[in-house]
């Protein structure tokens, strides 16, 4: 079942409009959708922020506009680069039968074998884009990493099935790699250079290579 989340229809689209908006606690969005025209709306922060936390980043939300209600999900927002709180939110109006393309969040669980042997695991892939229909989208997609070994890598066909929708990516894409420990070569100031002394000409310290 939705959860339902009030909304109200914006009229005035000038930008004075849009910081009253955002001084009065909500924020300005838009409904859009193949069989839904624009319509600029706006909702509470708070109540939007519930929501999300409910239903998750991906989930169905019923937007109730004047007593009628739209089933959507939560396509883009943007935040203040400042204070990081989101000024404006694009809803995408959905139907339950029909299926989308999503981009879900990967998750790595584990703690990788190569990484107790002092590999490094970085994570290349960090969404995963899949069609199917809204009520399937999942909140996230995990990928465990426990046996992964130093050099080794995770790629998307090791993700296992966890529900009804299709990969839209290649089997051979990497998700994750245990790199090797990395290995700082330094050179001492002091060191013998071939047809030299230990002391360069100027007297100055030979900076280390390959340090950042």
């Amino acid at each position: 079942m939705s959860t339902v989340l009030q909304a109200k229809e914006r009229k005035e689209l000038r930008r004075s409009e849009l910081r009253k908006i955002r001084s009065n606690g909500d924020i300005p969005g838009v409904i859009y959708g193949a069989k839904v025209a624009n319509k600029p709306v706006s909702v509470s922060s708070v109540d939007l922020t519930k929501t999300v936390r409910q239903v998750g980043r991906n989930g169905i939300i019923s937007l109730d506009i004047n007593g009628n209600q739209v089933d959507v999900i939560l396509s883009q927002y943007q935040e203040d680069p400042i204070k990081q709180n989101i000024i404006h939110v694009d809803f995408f109006a959905v139907d339950k039968s029909s299926k989308i393309t999503v981009d879900v969040r990967l998750v790595l669980t584990g703690e990788a074998a190569g990484v107790k042997d002092g590999g490094v695991l970085q994570q290349t892939m960090h969404e995963l884009s899949i069609t199917t229909t809204p009520d399937q989208i999942p909140p996230q997609i995990e990928v465990d990493v426990t046996n992964l070994q130093v050099g080794e890598t995770a790629m998307v066909a090791d993700i296992l099935h966890q529900g009804d929708f299709t990969i839209n990516h290649t089997d051979d894409e990497v998700i994750a790699s245990i790199l090797p420990p990395k290995q700082e070569e330094e050179i001492n100031a002091g060191e013998q250079q071939e047809g030299g002394h230990p002391d360069n000409e100027e007297g100055r310290e030979t900076e280390p290579i390959g340090k950042e």
